[in-house]
């Protein structure tokens, strides 16, 4: 295939601190093969401080701009001859360049409370659109392509027909980091990172430190409201749950490499990046029994059902019993999940596309 010009859509990066679809981006713009020439496509220039420094960079308008079902009129002027999405909402019409889009998960179909972060008009429209499947398929059919990040996902793609498109799995994945001193003195602690919203159940692994004995305690990392802290401490003894309410990178590493596990019940999950940090530096992961986490932990974790307390107090024994094992097996369980794999699939999607697409229009 000739060089291509591909526009990497970076609009969804964070400013400050990454969430999961920020560092999904990030992490796939500083690792794209050279085979190409890439465009980063940013809505706020502080966006570039977490992207890769000296690559080629356009100012688009932002993704909740009323005008975006048209924003291919601004990305037509560049020049590209495609453009990679890490979310499925990139408006199409209209576009003289090859799309490619993503699809995370399907959460919020089951789960429909939306994330408390949005704005009031916001929050109506993404519960309008979860309604139904038929906004879902508008949006991905509008696309040449489609990319998400499991196998879960693209098995559920499949079984509600939501794209006639090709799709790819292009894995999450999470940054290396240093892993931890095995002989170093091991806590009696779970770390949980995540948010407080419902479908996290959180709950559960509070009400589970009374049932694993003295001394035991549960680190959440992520900010927290007051409602929240106060209704996860009332379920444990006190100071079990230690509330770190938005740690820094250094701080979360630290507390994962001396803990015993990580441990997350959710009821469902689009991934689940933390399993990946947690098992990268040597730390097991203590889960629920969903099919994402299969996928992510394999036979490496211990799994428990998400609705029980004492489900998770017994796969937490489990996993002391072969610890030191199941430490150097999470290290190697982790690697499969790499950055690098993860912006090749990208490209590839985008080759396919473009190819595709040139098909078409013979």
């Amino acid at each position: 295939m000739t060089r291509l010009r591909i526009g990497i859509d970076c609009r969804y990066v964070r400013i400050g601190r990454h969430d999961g679809i920020s560092r999904f981006t990030a992490g796939v713009a500083a690792h794209l093969p050279d085979r190409h020439d890439h465009v980063l496509l940013v809505s706020d220039e502080r966006q570039l401080e977490s992207l890769p420094a000296g690559m080629p960079w356009e100012l688009v308008p932002a993704p909740t701009d009323a005008g975006e079902p048209l924003v291919a009129r601004h990305v037509n002027r560049l020049g590209l001859d495609a453009v990679f999405s890490p979310m499925q909402t990139m408006g199409s019409r209209g576009r003289r360049y090859a799309l490619v889009l993503t699809l995370h998960d399907l959460i919020y179909y089951r789960n429909r409370t939306p994330p408390r972060e949005f704005s009031w008009p916001l929050r109506l429209g993404w519960r309008a659109f979860h309604l139904a499947w038929w906004p879902q398929r508008f949006l991905l059919n509008g696309a040449d392509g489609v990319v998400t990040v499991s196998e879960t996902t693209a098995g559920l793609i499949a079984e509600h027909r939501l794209t006639d498109r090709p799709v790819t799995v292009a894995y999450n994945a999470a940054d290396p980091a240093e892993p931890r001193d095995t002989d170093a003195p091991r806590q009696k602690s779970l770390v949980y990172m995540g948010s407080f919203m419902p479908y996290k159940n959180v709950e559960t692994l509070a009400a589970a430190l009374p049932l694993l004995g003295p001394d035991w305690t549960l680190h959440c990392m992520s900010r927290v409201s007051d409602a929240d802290r106060a209704r996860l401490s009332g379920l444990a003894p006190a100071g079990a749950v230690v509330f770190h309410d938005g740690a820094s990178d250094e701080e979360y590493r630290a507390v994962l490499r001396s803990a015993t596990a990580l441990a997350t019940a959710s009821y469902d999950e689009g991934f689940g990046i933390p399993l990946v940090e947690s098992m990268g530096v040597g730390t097991p992961v203590v889960v629920s029994d969903i099919p994402i986490f299969r996928e992510i932990g394999g036979e490496v974790a211990e799994y428990f059902d998400p609705s029980s307390p004492s489900a998770v107090a017994a796969a937490v024994r489990r996993l002391e019993a072969r610890w030191e094992a199941a430490s150097q097996a999470s290290v190697a369980q982790a690697a499969r999940f790499r950055w690098q794999d993860s912006a090749e699939q990208v490209v590839r999607a985008v080759e396919r596309a473009v190819a595709d697409r040139e098909a078409r229009h013979r």
